[in-house]
């Protein structure tokens, strides 16, 4: 397993991208399956960002692992921050109206949809959420 270790900035966007794709060098996903890895990447590093320190910034760690048979890349985002298990939130309402009504809030329902797996939990003072997505 790889790790890395960056602070809480959107700017390190792009350093966990390039990371993960290092990670999945030789098993490259079909495009469907690489931008829905990236949306989930993005969503779950801007939250992180946006809410797990704020006003003040800390550490997340994030570590890679790909599986062989099946081939599966696992993705593990850990923070010191706010506990937070988003997967306490309640089922997202996408009936058409709400969607117009709604300004964000989504993030953790497209999440569940686009990955196999979504787990978290809260250990030794962190915020422990992994993703698993099958790579086709």
């Amino acid at each position: 397993m790889k790790s890395l270790i960056v602070p809480a900035e959107e700017e390190k966007l792009n350093e966990i991208m390039d990371f993960v794709m290092e990670t999945i060098e030789g098993h490259e996903p079909d495009d469907e399956t690489s931008m829905q890895l990236e949306l989930a990447i993005e969503e779950i590093f801007v939250n992180i960002v946006s809410y797990a320190y704020s006003p003040k910034t800390g550490d997340v760690e994030i570590c890679a692992e790909m599986t062989e048979d099946p081939p599966e890349l696992v993705i593990t985002f850990a923070d010191s921050g706010v506990p937070f298990n988003p997967l306490e939130k309640e089922e997202a309402d996408t009936s058409p109206e709400a969607l117009e009504e709604r300004e964000g809030g989504l993030g953790i329902y497209m999440i569940r949809q686009l990955m196999d797996e979504v787990a978290y939990i809260h250990e030794d003072g962190k915020n422990i959420l992994r993703i698993r997505k099958r790579l086709t």
